[in-house]
């Protein structure tokens, strides 16, 4: 038997893969060629490993082993790996008509899968560059058996971060630092049988860090199989998350490609559907996002508050998830630009609705520069629908802007200080520098603002500000004035009295 294939080594694999298209794709692109061509590889060996076992079971029967009851996957004649590998002209043109007819083969599963790349274009991929590519994917077998779905998917999550890495700011739709991602599920704890929906899927990171957090908690990641739902705009992105899901071997799921806050994709009758946890990291601050349509919102998603402005959908994405959760044991947890907690006109009217309500459980204020395309702090708003006792008419602040690793591009948050934060998120207490649980009546006198400085200030440090930290300080502060220089105007135009605001 072949020794199976470790991580590492794995890594590597794929990380020559895309060495490969260096120089001729851009590095943002990458994404939408190495991870349907990997995942072809993939099904491929897997079918060949199907037929084989079938084939001795069958004692020897090839009408047997082609079975479409042996295979997870449909592979047309004509269409498999072996067949394109053996092109030498035109392969970029095998390759999409390989994609295509395994989509066909497969629509229940499949459809759209391998995204909407131009494999044709031979001044960007000449015949010699696509050969490259394939004859290094194929120096490796990857079977079940030499590569266990768990260790795929986490090789293929190496690769998304890869990428990331690489196009930075282009990678803010699609990628949200894992550290963020656990704190979140975390802090949500979804258990065995309950539902899971994303509305802004990117490529399914949310969601295969459900599958760990159940697994972690000694549950069977089989139970959240047909109850893990996600939607997103991009269709590249979308299919790479269906891949990321059918690579860590769940099997049952539902991603759908479209906008969320014009078309939903999950509902039941006249209102949407309702999950236990809902979750999500959407695009900051969303410009023309379908305010036009909100205000005669056929889901009702405006009774929660009003029409968010034109310019910032941020509360969009908050009023929509919140009529996606269940009405007694429902639990929401997004991330948010801080300026949503404290921006004037319409989305204050908002947050004056759920404060009131009592649907706010907890924000917190994470450090600058986390996010890819983004050098301002964000926060993480947790709501929930049905509070316990001892969490009614009270909201937890945490301040977390010290909690961070510095980077030279990119600031990081550490596994422990995730862990602190989590920690400090279940003692629902007050702790200085850091956490303070205050009431709806003192939220309610500062104007139901949200801003997390005006309710716990973060601890003292003795460390000395370095001058690149103060440069994305300052950044930062440029961006908030941005924003609400920016609101202003808006609210001024209303009212016609122009736009003219001095600095």
């Amino acid at each position: 038997m072949t020794d199976r294939i470790a991580l590492p080594e794995l890594e590597q694999y794929l990380a020559k893969a895309a060495d490969i298209l260096r120089g001729s794709i851009d590095q943002a692109d990458f994404k939408a060629y190495i991870f349907p061509i990997m995942f072809f590889k993939r099904i491929s060996d897997v079918y060949l490993e199907e037929f084989d076992e079938a084939l001795h079971e069958s004692f020897g029967d090839y009408d047997f082993a082609a079975f479409a009851e042996n295979h997870r996957f449909a592979i047309p004649e004509g269409n498999a790996w072996a067949d394109v590998r053996s092109r030498t002209e035109n392969v970029g043109a095998a390759l999409q008509t390989a994609f295509r007819e395994i989509e066909k083969a497969n629509p229940e599963t499949l459809y759209g899968i391998f995204g909407n790349a131009n494999w044709t274009n031979k001044d960007k991929l000449p015949d010699r560059k696509l050969s490259d590519l394939i004859e290094h994917f194929s120096t490796k077998m990857l079977s079940n058996a030499n590569v266990a779905p768990d260790v795929f998917g986490n090789a293929y999550e190496y690769l998304i971060k890869r990428f990331a890495d690489a196009s930075n700011k282009k990678a803010g739709e699609y990628y949200t630092p894992r550290s963020v991602v656990g704190l979140l599920i975390n802090i949500l704890n979804p258990v065995e049988g309950e539902t899971v929906y994303d509305p802004a899927c990117g490529t399914g990171g949310m969601l295969i860090e459900v599958i760990e957090h159940v697994k972690a908690a000694g549950g069977s990641p089989k139970t959240l199989w047909g109850r893990l739902y996600g939607q997103e705009k991009v269709l590249a992105t979308s299919a790479i998350a269906r891949m990321n899901l059918l690579l860590h071997g769940v099997e049952d799921f539902k991603i759908i490609r479209e906008d969320t806050l014009r078309d939903p994709a999950f509902y039941t009758g006249n209102g949407l559907a309702r999950f236990d946890c809902v979750v999500a990291n959407p695009p900051f601050s969303l410009k023309n996002w379908g305010d036009a349509q909100w205000g005669t919102d056929k889901w009702g998603r405006n009774c929660l508050g009003g029409v968010p402005p034109k310019g910032y959908a941020d509360w969009a994405w908050v009023q929509h998830m919140l009529a996606s959760t269940q009405p007694d044991t429902g639990r929401v947890a997004v991330v948010l630009p801080q300026g949503a907690l404290f921006r004037q006109g319409a989305e204050a009217k908002i947050r004056t609705h759920m404060l009131k309500s009592d649907l706010v459980d907890a924000v917190i204020g994470l450090a600058p520069n986390l996010f890819y395309g983004t050098g301002l702090a964000a926060c993480v708003l947790v709501l929930r629908i049905g509070k316990p006792a001892k969490k009614q008419d009270k909201v937890l602040f945490i301040n977390a802007e010290s909690l961070l690793k510095k980077g030279r591009n990119q600031n990081t948050l550490e596994p422990a200080q995730a862990h602190q934060l989590l920690d400090a998120y279940e003692s629902y207490e007050d702790i200085e520098g850091l956490a303070r649980v205050v009431s709806i009546d003192e939220i309610a006198d500062n104007d139901h603002n949200l801003n997390i400085p005006l309710y716990v200030a973060p601890a003292d440090s003795d460390e000395k500000l370095t001058l690149e930290q103060a440069i994305a300080d300052l950044e930062t502060a440029r961006a908030i004035a941005a924003e609400t220089r920016a609101a202003l105007e808006s609210e001024l135009a209303k009212w016609n009295l122009g736009q003219d605001v001095t600095a």
